[in-house]
């Protein structure tokens, strides 16, 4: 990954006092729309190909409403106005002191463009009836004063989505790491697969507790139901080699900066062997840097047919 930063404190986005106002601009097909997902994430309020014109007034509107933290925008060609009227716009929101206006300029280079319009088969705006080569070369002539105006220039010709995401959830240094929030989704299989699981884990083979009269009515959740598994040393092996595997596959799911994991522990009717796997990893899991582990039973009321 090549970056350049210009002239900036290593505080890049958080001056005391001020509103974070991020403006993304630069080539088309450099990653501006990945870029301002990320930004979203992080709880910036986004527009996406905001008229020059109407800048002004949306930083206006951000530093007098409460409940507007950090504004990040993006701008590009799309947009007849942007070579004449942005440097003038951009000065001017320099010049006000309640806010903190940071221009990040993302490019590629020639080849990288190429490729990645013709993945997306999308024509480039400035060459609807030319090559895309043509189009990036006009682009990147056009844009040379906005670029020379940028805080921070982003080369992504080698990068990811994720290592792009991961670019931009650093910048933001007034947030705590990033939260992976993890849930574990107990379920029956016999009422189907749950269609939003990552990680799926099918505990049938462990002993069930329908088959005892006295535990057929009660849930995973009944110590009753725990004692009885906890006695099967299948049960205990299970458990601690499922604990360790999550343990050390999650840092790296935070790591990558993906928001949400979905971790499904399937057995026959979703009320006994999941439940009871499920709550036990909740509390293994709950010292995981990073990682924030919620719980939800989907099946634990449904009737119990084995």
């Amino acid at each position: 990954m090549k970056r350049r930063r210009k002239n900036r404190s290593p505080e890049l986005i958080t001056k005391p006092n001020r509103r974070p106002f991020i403006i993304l601009t630069g080539l088309s097909g450099s990653g501006k729309s990945q870029a301002v997902r990320a930004l979203e994430d992080l709880g910036y309020f986004c527009v996406d190909n905001l008229p020059t014109t109407l800048i002004p007034t949306l930083a206006n509107l951000a530093m007098r409403a409460g409940d507007i933290e950090k504004v990040a925008i993006v701008v590009d060609i799309r947009e007849r106005n942007l070579l004449a009227s942005f440097p003038t716009v951009f000065r001017r929101l320099r010049r006000m002191k309640r806010l903190d206006p940071v221009l990040i300029f993302l490019e590629a280079s020639n080849s990288a463009l190429v490729r990645r319009f013709s993945e997306t088969r999308r024509p480039h705006p400035l060459a609807p009836g030319r090559s895309a080569s043509e189009g990036i070369r006009e682009e990147r002539a056009r844009l040379t004063a906005i670029r020379q105006l940028a805080d921070e220039i982003v080369d992504t010709s080698d990068m990811t989505v994720h290592e792009l995401r991961k670019f931009f959830m650093g910048l933001s240094r007034d947030r705590g790491p990033a939260r992976l929030v993890v849930t574990l989704l107990s379920f029956g299989y016999k009422h189907g697969l749950p269609l939003d699981a990552d990680l799926v884990f099918d505990v049938r083979c462990l002993p069930n507790p329908h088959f005892v009269s006295a535990l057929r009515r009660r849930t995973g959740r009944d110590r009753a139901v725990v004692q009885f598994m906890e006695r099967e040393a299948s049960t205990r092996d299970f458990i601690d080699r499922l604990e360790q595997y999550l343990k050390y596959v999650l840092p790296y799911y935070v790591t990558e900066g993906k928001s949400y994991l979905t971790v499904a522990i399937g057995c026959t009717g979703g009320r006994h062997r999941s439940v009871m796997i499920a709550e036990r990893l909740r509390k293994a899991l709950a010292d995981v840097a990073g990682a924030q582990v919620r719980i939800r039973h989907r099946d634990i009321h449904e009737a119990s047919r084995a």
